[in-house]
């Protein structure tokens, strides 16, 4: 559990909890780990090359392979990659040539000779049916042989692992910091999140847990350490109950209860009753999720606890013996009845609801006296709601200047995208801008005075965190919507999938699209090559583990966006099978080297997402001729089986334009905001490293800084969000 909970530490925040054992001389013995570190990208910083010199021999390599063992599986190197042809990049056949080589094979072999010509004579192929097709024809050992060494370059990544405190300070650091973050987490952050809250329950605690999942979470540990329970709504308490029966805490999913004993059930019931009877006015949240808490009921048995009736109460509406009329209804009675002026009224109670609602009341409002209260009510709740609400109704206002009819994307808690055109009334733009001067103001009053700023230009256009679920887990993987510099002649793509139980093919593939987003060509296992991009071969199964590979070279590339995308052909879904994740390399036009070299690994995400077909992220040609990526991380529902690249074009082309199009809330804008006073902002280079305490915000953490200084990095970017 010791490891499990360093390498927490290290995923998290790049830092190695301080090592521990007897006093040595292990300087060459950390030189080594530094130099092993280097082969998969990684470096140790001065300040914990040094704390590892100072140790003995043993406790150095002791900390070594279990680091190595973490890294190696946060960029991917964990498992053995081979591709099909085994000198891959180089020597890749034509597609129609390749499969006619494989006949060829065929015919000659007295096992699968008689069905393929019966095959033939009915003018049909299964590329499946012969045996050299989509199955390595060589070991791992024999592919590694024939490549050449990788050529070091200056433009390798190079990721720090900095000195961390005593595991139990980080880890209490650590809980702290997802348990109180002010943007729902991902799901691995959430997993996370229960196994610490189940060591730190008894710890220290948040100031406060805005974000409703991260509650449940919490609170399962406490329940299980006798702690008290934090709970406002009657929906914290279903929550709770979906955590205990292993299910889902953000009620997107059905959860099935399981029996609960009986300690647990009278907690659940004494927290039901609790927060009814200090508001029976949120007896009217049931509503939102009847079915839910009808099944929950089944499980408490509330009419065995006749001392807590206003539990009871919470079923009774659920099962609709009870009224409790819903905030919502009388929000939708007064819209019906065009009564903006009541809804307002109304709405201004419940301050993120009204902010959800601005859009609508704008464009319903039946003149300027009715926009005019509209615009007033928000700006007199804005500071009661959260940041994130805030700067998620900034965004949206933002784009809503674009022409109506334009393709608007709608993106599920899962990564689900589709299309559809934008047919709304825009909103008066003079209505619009006032609301946005005030959504301004209002975060400026909110953000910290950070003294001395120090910027990273790298982390300019990396999109607000606004939701952890916009982001995949993995190594230096952006938000979606954040826009990132490519800086390499040759961009790599690869995919790794190990199949659970069935056969299980996935298919790497890249569409390329002209400026108007139609097709220009793509690159898959139905065409190897293409203008300046090589497939590195089609593989069907993956009972050991499976590896796919496109390389571009992007000075030959004539398309303006390259979409690379992964389309689950045969099998499980990217939730069922063992393991996959996507991720890109960029090389030096001279740099040989393997398949997979994880030094040139830049970004390396873990698919998990409902749908058949994966977007991690788009490339786009500026006119200035360099490339930058936009991040997706977008799902499409695709079909059961057989998805292809060249069927679902016209789908991927639509939620490419959307998202690119779609301008998001940045780094940068909080930046300039803060900007606005007497802060010293300063694009900084790393050179030179200034001696007081600072705000640093960029990328990854830099070496040198004053302790007292405060660093924000893609690891904890969503501490930039106000509360």
């Amino acid at each position: 559990m010791a490891h499990s909970f360093e390498s927490l530490v290290i995923r998290h925040t790049h830092r190695l909890a301080s090592p521990t054992g007897s006093a040595g001389a292990g300087a060459t013995a950390a030189r080594q780990f530094d130099a092993a570190l280097a082969s998969v990208g990684f470096k140790l910083s001065a300040e914990l090359l040094e704390r590892l010199s100072g140790l003995s021999e043993a406790a150095v390599v002791h900390t070594a392979k279990r680091t190595l063992r973490t890294v190696s599986e946060m960029v991917g190197d964990h498992v053995r990659h081979n591709v099909y042809f085994i000198d891959f990049p180089a020597n890749v056949p034509d597609t129609e040539e390749f499969w006619m080589r494989c006949v060829a094979k065929a015919l000659g072999d007295d096992r699968s000779r008689e069905n393929l010509l019966k095959q033939l004579a009915h003018g049909v192929l299964d590329l499946l049916s012969l045996p050299t097709y989509g199955r390595y024809q060589h070991t791992y050992e024999e592919m590694l042989a024939a490549q050449d060494e990788l050529i070091a370059s200056a433009g390798d990544r190079v990721t720090v692992l900095h000195l961390g405190r005593d595991l139990d300070d980080e880890l209490t650091d650590l809980y702290l910091a997802l348990a109180g973050s002010t943007t729902p987490l991902g799901e691995d952050d959430l997993r996370d999140l229960k196994a610490l809250a189940e060591r730190c329950a008894l710890g220290p605690q948040p100031e406060s847990i805005p974000v409703r999942e991260n509650r449940a979470v919490v609170n399962e540990a406490r329940l299980g350490v006798g702690a008290d329970l934090l709970l406002d709504t009657v929906t914290d308490v279903l929550r709770l109950a979906c955590a205990l029966s292993g299910g889902d805490v953000t009620l997107r999913e059905p959860t099935r209860f399981r029996a609960l004993s009986r300690p647990v059930r009278r907690a659940l019931l004494v927290g039901l009753d609790a927060v009814v009877a200090a508001n029976p006015a949120k007896l009217a949240d049931v509503h939102a999720h009847r079915e839910p808490f009808k099944r929950l009921g089944e499980r408490l048995h509330p009419h065995e606890y006749p001392r807590w009736p206003h539990a009871a109460d919470v079923f009774a509406v659920a099962r609709g013996e009870k009224e409790a009329r819903s905030f919502e209804g009388r929000v939708e009675k007064l819209l019906d009845e065009s009564d903006v002026l009541g809804a307002v009224q109304l709405l201004k109670s419940a301050p993120g609801k009204l902010f959800r609602a601005l859009d609508l009341l704008l464009r319903i409002a039946a003149d300027q006296e009715e926009r005019d209260a509209v615009v007033a009510a928000a700006v007199q709740v804005a500071p009661d709601v959260s940041g994130r609400v805030v700067l998620s109704v900034r965004e949206h206002l933002h784009n809503r200047e674009r022409e109506t009819g334009e393709p608007r994307i709608f993106v599920n808690r899962r990564g689900r995208a589709w299309v559809t055109p934008d047919v709304r009334p825009p909103v008066p733009a003079a209505d619009r801008d006032r609301l946005l001067a005030a959504l301004d103001a209002e975060m400026l009053r909110r953000l910290p005075a950070p003294g001395r700023l120090l910027i990273d230009p790298d982390v300019l256009d990396v999109a607000l965190p606004l939701s952890g679920r916009a982001t995949a887990a993995g190594l230096g993987v952006l938000p979606r919507g954040s826009v990132s510099a490519v800086d390499g002649e040759q961009l790599r793509f690869f995919v790794y999938w190990k199949e659970t139980e069935g056969r299980t093919d996935y298919d790497l593939s890249a569409l390329l699209l002209h400026s108007d987003y139609s097709t220009d060509s793509w690159l898959s296992y139905t065409s190897l090559k293409a203008v300046g991009g090589k497939h590195s071969g089609d593989i069907t199964e993956a009972p050991e583990g499976a590896s796919e590979f496109i390389n571009l070279s992007l000075d030959r590339v004539r398309s303006t966006f390259i979409v690379p995308q992964v389309n689950i052909y045969a099998g499980e879904s990217f939730e069922e099978v063992e393991e996959s994740f996507f991720g890109f390399m960029l090389r030096d036009a001279e740099q040989r080297g393997r398949p997979f070299e994880p030094r040139t690994v830049r970004m390396k995400s873990e698919l998990r997402g409902v749908g058949r077909v994966a977007l991690p992220l788009v490339f786009r040609r500026g006119n200035d001729g360099r490339w930058r990526a936009k991040w997706l991380h977008l799902y499409l529902k695709g079909i059961s089986s057989a998805n292809q690249v060249e069927e679902n074009q016209v789908s991927v082309s639509k939620v490419v334009r959307a998202l690119v199009e779609r301008e998001q809330l940045s780094v940068g804008y909080l930046i300039g905001l803060m900007s606005r006073d007497t802060t010293a902002v300063d694009l900084w280079d790393g050179e030179p490293v200034p001696d007081g305490p600072v705000m640093y915000i960029g990328l990854e953490r830099p070496e040198g800084l004053h302790p007292d200084s405060r660093v924000i990095t893609l690891e904890n970017l969503r501490d930039l969000i106000p509360g």
